[in-house]
């Protein structure tokens, strides 16, 4: 049995935490905070709840192994799951309207044939196709297994999305950026504004994210959207659980500070109290820039990325019967969108996608006849822009944008919060509060993530700024991979 020190008590940390004391080893976290699930925030006030970071599970097969391998409940017995239908609604830039049925090929193609026009579903659902490709040739290496080296991990830096078949002596081969594969294989803007949208969501830039992030549309419409009941916190709240039921025991307000060595390898933690802990293992699940840690240039520092804006709006009213669970609110201008993110220091102010999210479940709101809303958009990290002075302005942009879904908004306005990147540094401790993208293949490997191993031996990361990189399932999937290297060694081939 080893002695294992794990950094932070976000949903990765967590999942690894699960795994390593099923396999009978001793786990003690380590949490600066004063409570669990990382991201998973929650907001409550007034009899009205809310869910500060994602509020919708895709991929939910990592969070059913979790569960089966770690205890007696299943998933669906730990929460109360389903699927959202219609998965999104849309209104694009010129007030179109569509709602995309939840993992149905056929139902989104007929939707945009509807809304877009003759053949626009069968363009959309090639592309998806297309992107059933990149899933295939990249779930394994960029999921499941840990980060392969040499040339395997090489191969990880050419873009799998395949190219289009065009008549004539030269056939292009496929586009190099996302956003280019939109407008040549789409040909529609709103439809083009659709993939971009899910790109953008995971804050990557589409004017220069691979073609391979096709495989974000894919994994939605095929594994589908799924609410869990009470918010996606009831998620953390339960794995929280399953860690304590395997003897995991949680440090709250024990901030880490150092990762301490002893020939050659991990040795345990210093906290900032002064106060060191020794183990025989560490896992670090938190942003790379909070710890000093052994071997240090293993990992170079990477560009923080973009955050996010999230809106609470408490709402008189009940909530209209038939209302879509999510509606993307398209941005009028997309190009000042993007340098309003990525270089906002040469952008004027903008008007951005919104999210909104207004979920059917009398948990999150005081009684009927009120309403819990949420409007989320991807922004600059904190640091780029100053988000202390320009919450205020930036979140009446998003209202007044969120009325094209929710008619009469700001009449049924009660109160609202606003939570910015700045908010998430500080709850998070991540730089900028930057909210990491899942690894993509291509770019020459620009969108892969440090591996979970490291330069020191017993030393380990997870977690959204390792492989497989951001996103809820992919946490699942970090701390899978993690347990199985501390387990199995060298050997560990990857999830089964």
């Amino acid at each position: 049995m080893a002695r294992i020190a794990v950094i932070g008590a976000g949903m990765a940390a967590m999942a690894a935490s699960a795994r390593l004391a099923i396999a009978g080893h001793k786990v003690t976290v380590y949490e600066r905070g004063t409570t669990h699930g990382g991201a998973l925030g929650r907001f409550e006030r007034d009899g009205f709840a809310f869910d500060t970071g994602p509020q919708l599970l895709h991929l939910p097969a990592v969070y059913r192994d979790l569960f089966v391998k770690t205890g007696k409940e299943s998933l669906e017995q730990s929460v109360t799951m389903s699927q959202v239908d219609p998965a999104s609604a849309h209104v694009f830039a010129d007030g179109t309207a569509v709602a995309l049925p939840n993992a149905s090929r056929a139902g989104v193609v007929g939707a945009l044939d509807a809304a877009v026009g003759p053949g626009a579903g069968e363009r959309w659902s090639d592309l998806v196709n297309r992107g059933r490709e990149v899933w295939d040739a990249t779930r394994r290496p960029l999921l499941e297994e840990p980060l392969a080296t040499g040339a395997a991990r090489e191969a990880l830096g050419r873009d799998p999305y395949p190219a289009v078949r065009r008549r004539g002596l030269f056939r292009r081969p496929a586009p190099p950026a996302l956003a280019s594969v939109a407008a040549r294989e789409l040909k529609d803007p709103r439809l083009a504004a659709l993939l971009e949208s899910h790109a953008l969501a995971y804050g990557l830039d589409p004017r220069t994210a691979p073609a391979s992030a096709t495989v974000l549309p894919y994994m939605e419409q095929t594994f589908g959207s799924w609410y869990v009941a009470g918010g996606l916190r009831a998620l953390a709240d339960a794995l929280h659980r399953r860690c304590l039921a395997r003897r995991v025991e949680f440090r709250f307000g024990a901030e880490v500070t150092e990762v301490l060595e002893e020939d050659g390898r991990a040795a345990g933690v210093r906290l900032a109290d002064g106060g060191t802990a020794g183990a025989d293992v560490v896992v670090a699940g938190v942003h790379p820039g909070r710890l000093a840690v052994p071997a240090p240039g293993t990992v170079g520092p990477a560009p923080v990325p973009p955050g996010r804006c999230t809106v609470l709006l408490a709402l008189r009213g009940a909530r209209p019967e038939g209302t879509a669970h999510r509606t993307v609110v398209h941005a009028p201008d997309r190009a000042a969108e993007l340098t309003g993110i990525f270089a906002p220091e040469a952008a004027p102010a903008y008007v951005p996608t919104v999210t909104v999210l207004r979920p059917d479940d009398p948990a999150v709101r005081p009684d009927a006849q009120h309403e819990a809303v949420t409007l989320t958009a991807t922004v600059a990290p904190q640091g780029a822009v100053d988000w202390r002075a320009r919450a205020g302005e930036f979140a009446d942009r998003m209202v007044r944008a969120a009325e094209a879904a929710v008619p009469g908004l700001r009449e049924r306005l009660l109160w609202r919060e606003v939570l910015t990147p700045a908010d998430t540094e500080a709850a998070t401790g991540a730089e900028g509060g930057g909210v990491p993208a899942p690894v993509l293949a291509g770019a020459g490997g620009a969108y892969l993530r440090p591996a979970n191993t490291t330069g020191t031996s017993g030393f380990y990361r997870v977690g959204g700024f390792a492989h497989p990189g951001g996103g809820l399932a992919h946490a699942g999937m970090s701390g899978a991979l993690v347990a199985g290297l501390v387990v199995e060694g060298a050997d560990f081939r990857g999830s089964r």
